[in-house]
């Protein structure tokens, strides 16, 4: 069974209250034709908890049944223990009273405490598959898609599905048993009050569903310009957005756009309060409107049929209670439909194939018995987007502890190459190898204790540097984190800090320098120890003094391993023992910088102009 479109249904006050008036969602109709979710699939989230989910139906229904004696034991107090006075059936009407909405006390408590914990649970199970699957996925991936869509779906989504299952679902079980047993002891009461009552009852939950189908659309509107101010917000108080403002001279035009939107705001909260106040006062009139019908029908001779007080307070006991759950079960379409596209959208994201992903049967390879060698065999790689090859038959061999520059104009593949190394990608044809073994052939945890990446772009984590450095390797005392920072020439920088090693770096590092942070990172990759080093332009964009310290940092982090370079400043890889110059995806020459050099060819010319611009800067 597949849930694809719900019919077009509205929402009253049924339950929530702040929800009602919904239509379905034309983006949740398209999501599930999109993406179509078997209910077999949902159900089988909660198949490892049976008992308890049946459990909290037995509760509902038994606390559905327990509450409908109220009324009744309202009729016997009316009718017969107080004309009587019968002070015996007085005190047990009146302790059966308390015990009724004692047992229904406790009986919703119990069934809150076990539906609670089974939604928790499986959002639990939900929340840790989406967040350990996507980190399988590919940077291709992320570069397609939008953060604020990835966190989205794993905290709004998977919140709304916990609300689904510890709210909705209960609250239609209640309803429809609370509707159910209503109407059975209303018809049993008075039969004639009961079909008055199926008479006037549609055209109030007609009124009061088109008053909330307004407020809803006003509120949506509001909502809308709520999330363009959070927006405007997050982008103009951020670190980098403040930033931004203050270099491009922005912030009044920032200032004057969340003015507008604000204004905006002011408009729309007054209209949605008024058309809540509709809404509350089109309920008003519904809830004293229908009762008074009662009474009128109860005072006629044609329809009272000798009614007793007692019934008739029993009996608009009951009919007052009957309308919020049957509104609730008139939404239930709405209901489904956003529920159902909820598990849609979390389930899309379960369902993205895994490019990079671990061989079945890995190749056993000790890291500590690793020599290092790289192999680039006849590689191709193109982007799944791509119109042309990235890369086109590249065979390069990097020997067990030599250094590999990789040179070319912006474009000519060098960034993908490397990248290939630490397997973020794999070869469209073409293989790359450690020590003869195909990247594809060892388990991700063991190619990522193998090779190092240090890029051009350092990301630090919102914690500690001793926990930043910590990171690479979970396990490491102290006195290795310290060790590799001195390795890594940071540690006299950490240690002037106001906490030392515990000093919190802020968001992203910003405290930090360039040159600091690259260090830091250097220091995270000295402490995780690989034998293959790649290192993506890391000084591109740092000054000449602090290019020099983090030179210097890299050339310790580079001894004894294979390290596999890339730099735009030619000067900081000609000591390299081979060079690779690329070019548009292809390997145009390689050699030794004075090999490239005497044979006259694009590095020489790529030395030249590189020569001629330190000059012209001088």
């Amino acid at each position: 069974m597949e849930v694809v479109v719900v019919d077009d249904v509205t929402r009253g006050p049924g339950g929530g209250g702040g929800r009602s008036g919904r239509t379905v969602d034309p983006a949740d109709r398209a999501q599930l034709e999109r993406s179509p979710v078997p209910l077999r699939r949902v159900t089988a989230l909660f198949a490892p908890y049976r008992w308890p989910v049946a459990t909290v139906v037995v509760l509902i229904v038994a606390a559905s049944a327990v509450a409908l004696a109220s009324p009744f034991l309202v009729r016997l107090v009316i009718d017969e223990a107080l004309p009587r006075q019968d002070v015996r059936l007085l005190a047990w009407a009146v302790a059966a009273m308390v015990a009724v909405a004692a047992t229904t006390a406790v009986l919703g408590v119990v069934q809150t405490w076990l539906s609670t914990t089974v939604g928790q649970r499986v959002m639990h199970g939900l929340r840790t598959a989406v967040f350990t699957h996507l980190q399988r996925q590919s940077l291709g991936f992320f570069t397609r898609t939008r953060g604020g869509e990835v966190q989205s779906r794993l905290t709004n989504d998977i919140a709304g599905m916990q609300s689904v299952v510890t709210s909705t679902a209960t609250s239609l079980a209640s309803s429809a048993t609370t509707v159910v047993g209503t109407v059975v002891a209303m018809v049993a009461l008075s039969w004639r009050l009961s079909l008055l009552s199926l008479v006037v009852l549609p055209p109030a939950v007609l009124l009061t569903r088109r008053v909330a189908r307004m407020r809803r659309r006003v509120t949506a509107q509001r909502q809308r310009r709520l999330a363009d101010l959070h927006a405007q917000v997050e982008e103009g108080l951020s670190i980098s957005g403040v930033l931004l403002g203050k270099t491009l001279g922005a912030g009044p035009a920032q200032s004057r756009r969340f003015a507008d939107t604000s204004e905006d705001l002011v408009g729309l909260e007054v209209r949605s309060q008024l058309a809540g106040r509709w809404r509350m006062a089109t309920m008003s009139i519904v809830f004293a409107g229908i009762p008074a019908l009662i009474y009128l029908a109860a005072g006629l001779p044609a329809t009272s049929g000798g009614m007793t007080i007692g019934t008739l307070v029993a009996f608009t006991t009951l009919q007052g209670a009957l309308f919020r759950p049957l509104m609730q079960l008139l939404d239930v379409g709405v209901t489904v439909t956003s529920s159902m596209a909820l598990f849609s959208r979390v389930f899309e994201y379960l369902d993205l194939p895994v490019e990079i992903d671990d061989p079945a049967d890995p190749v056993p390879l000790d890291p500590a018995t690793v020599r290092g060698e790289v192999r680039f065999e006849g590689v191709s790689f193109t982007y799944p987007d791509g119109h042309r090859p990235a890369l086109d038959g590249i065979d390069l061999a990097v020997p067990a502890g030599s250094t590999l520059a990789l040179v070319g104009e912006t474009g000519s593949g060098k960034s993908t190459l490397a990248s290939l190394v630490a397997r973020l990608a794999d070869p469209t044809s073409g293989r790359v190898t450690i020590d003869g073994v195909d990247l594809r052939d060892l388990s991700l945890a063991t190619l990522a204790r193998v090779v190092g990446v240090v890029a051009q772009e350092t990301y630090l984590l919102h914690t500690t540097v001793r926990e930043n450095l910590r990171h690479a390797r979970p396990g490491a005392t102290d006195r290795e984190i310290e060790d590799a920072a001195r390795r890594a020439q940071v540690h006299d920088v950490i240690a002037a800090l106001p906490d030392g090693y515990d000093t919190v770096v802020g968001a992203r590092g910003h405290r930090f320098s360039g040159g600091e942070k690259q260090r830091l990172a250097i220091a995270r990759t000295l402490l995780r120890d690989p034998w293959v080093l790649v290192l993506d332009e890391a000084t591109s964009a740092l000054d000449t003094a602090t290019e020099r310290a983090v030179q210097a940092a890299l050339d310790e982090a580079s001894r004894g391993r294979t390290t596999i370079t890339i730099a735009h400043r030619l000067s900081t890889i000609r000591d390299a023992d081979r060079i690779a110059v690329l070019a548009a995806g292809r390997l145009e020459e390689s050699g030794s910088h004075a090999e490239l050099l005497a044979a006259g060819g694009r590095y020489a010319g790529l030395v030249a102009a590189a020569d001629r611009d330190v000059a012209l800067a001088a």
